[in-house]
């Protein structure tokens, strides 16, 4: 159906929950603020974590908001690496498209090198050309910089292409993109919340995503 397809991360493909949680509990504790509630941090996943120290907190202050981002990592980025867990049907997803030539990348908020370590680990990198991360552009989603780019470097056009995200900043990115969307509902975000974006589909799992792409 799509010459590449393209991912986000988390909520999407992967599940950083608990490293996440314990990275935030970190940060706002060091900065004296309280721990914050795992529902909370969860809807914040997918923002950049100085957006979602500033939703969590009200605290608009770069400074505070970049060492935020140093206590965060402290505690949460090896984690991640170690810990992070693929939903069910990831696997199987991404080697069905590999097995059809479709070209696949990730684009995410998170640590381009984090992504890139954990589908190391879990024996995946193969099954992805190419991975964005929060330090590879400068313009974060629903900017459409980070799809622009691996697309280009895919050699793929827009509209020859799909976005796959659990999150309107992504339905955003693949609008402002020109891309086709297919929203995921794994992580926070309802299906409603999708409609003004009009998907070309909502899917419950990974499993429905892979049967409507025909893999």
């Amino acid at each position: 159906m799509f010459q590449a397809v393209c991912f986000d991360f988390d909520y999407t493909l992967g599940d950083c929950t608990d490293s996440i949680v314990a990275g935030f509990v970190h940060g706002l504790t060091g900065l004296g603020w309280p721990a914050p509630d795992r529902e909370a941090v969860r809807k914040t996943v997918g923002f950049l974590l100085e957006d979602a120290y500033s939703m969590l907190t009200g605290d608009l202050d770069p400074e505070r908001q970049a060492k935020f981002r140093a206590l965060f990592s402290e505690v949460a980025v090896e984690r991640q690496r170690r810990e992070t867990t693929l939903f069910p049907g990831a696997e199987e997803l991404l080697r069905g498209l590999k097995a059809r030539g479709v070209k696949t990348a990730i684009v995410s908020t998170k640590r381009g090198d984090t992504i890139e370590i954990i589908l190391e680990r879990l024996g995946l990198a193969d099954t992805v050309d190419l991975v964005v991360g929060s330090a590879d552009v400068k313009r974060h989603k629903p900017d459409p910089e980070g799809l622009l780019f691996v697309l280009d470097r895919l050699g793929v056009r827009p509209e020859n292409a799909l976005f796959c995200g659990d999150t309107v900043l992504d339905a955003g990115a693949a609008r402002n993109a020109g891309t086709r969307f297919a929203a995921v509902l794994l992580g926070t975000t309802p299906a409603e919340a999708f409609a003004r974006f009009r998907p070309d589909h909502i899917s419950p799992d990974l499993w429905d995503l892979a049967e409507w792409l025909e893999l």
